[in-house]
């Protein structure tokens, strides 16, 4: 099974930028997306306005921010996989009024789909992201007593040195922040694995780069979108791998392949 992630900055734009067509060449059996940047509820549809869901091979959820335009999350499952795995939507969390979280019980596991707060230039969301974080952190260790987690998204955070092309300079900045990297650092020792560290220890790959001064072009990234799996679970991870050649976003696809 190959599951990625992509936050793919708007998918209106990512759609105008040919996202169905790299989804129907790359056939993930699982696609989990941030940054939706749309709304699907009772009174909007935009979600089923700008992806017809018959017209894909996936089944589409999704949980859209009640402020429109903005964040939120979608998970796409191709259909066959839906109809073997009975795979479900777990209840969204009444605190994430910010479509952020998404989790699915895909059998075997849960699948998490997270787009984490950013800090904002100012840091001026550094508390509500360390909350947000410790508040995720406690669900998801409920929710492990039953069955082992898959958490994939955009973590917003550049975890050590080697996830980033200039630590030196960014030390104290969002997403290199001492308190973003600390609580990095205990989402891990919770008994959660960077799945891609884990199988890499020593590559430096990056999945993020800002739209300023060419810094794709001239690859000065960060890595700050993850696979991370339960430690009982990472026998099962045969790969984890970022697709930086991918275009579209900001980011890039990030994935891992399941045994």
């Amino acid at each position: 099974m190959k599951i990625l992630s992509w936050n793919v900055n708007g998918i209106r734009a990512a759609i105008k930028k040919d996202f169905l067509g790299w989804l129907k060449i790359e056939k993930p059996d699982v696609l989990c997306v941030q940054e939706i940047k749309i709304a699907e509820t009772a009174r909007k549809k935009e979600f089923s306005e700008v992806l017809d869901p018959q017209k894909t091979a996936y089944e589409v959820f999704w949980n859209s921010a009640e402020r429109p335009g903005y964040s939120g999350t979608a998970i796409f499952v191709k259909k066959n996989l839906v109809l073997k795995k009975s795979v479900t939507q777990v209840p969204s969390l009444g605190w994430d009024d910010e479509g952020r979280i998404l989790i699915l019980d895909m059998g075997k596991f849960y699948l998490t789909n997270v787009y984490f707060p950013n800090s904002n230039h100012e840091l001026t969301r550094l508390d509500f992201k360390i909350k947000f974080n410790d508040k995720l952190l406690r669900h998801l260790k409920l929710l492990e007593k039953k069955k082992p987690i898959i958490v994939c998204g955009d973590f917003n955070v550049a975890h050590e040195e080697i996830d980033l092309a200039r630590p030196k300079e960014n030390v104290g900045n969002p997403g290199f922040h001492p308190r973003e990297r600390v609580w990095m650092n205990k989402f891990l020792q919770k008994g959660f694995v960077d799945t891609f560290r884990d199988l890499h220890p020593d590559e430096q790959k990056f999945s993020w780069w800002s739209y300023r001064a060419g810094a794709r072009k001239r690859n000065v990234g960060w890595r700050i979108d993850y696979f991370c799996a339960s430690k009982i679970f990472m026998s099962n991870i045969k790969k984890a791998f970022i697709q930086n050649e991918v275009m579209g976003s900001d980011h890039c696809p990030v994935g891992v392949e399941l045994r």
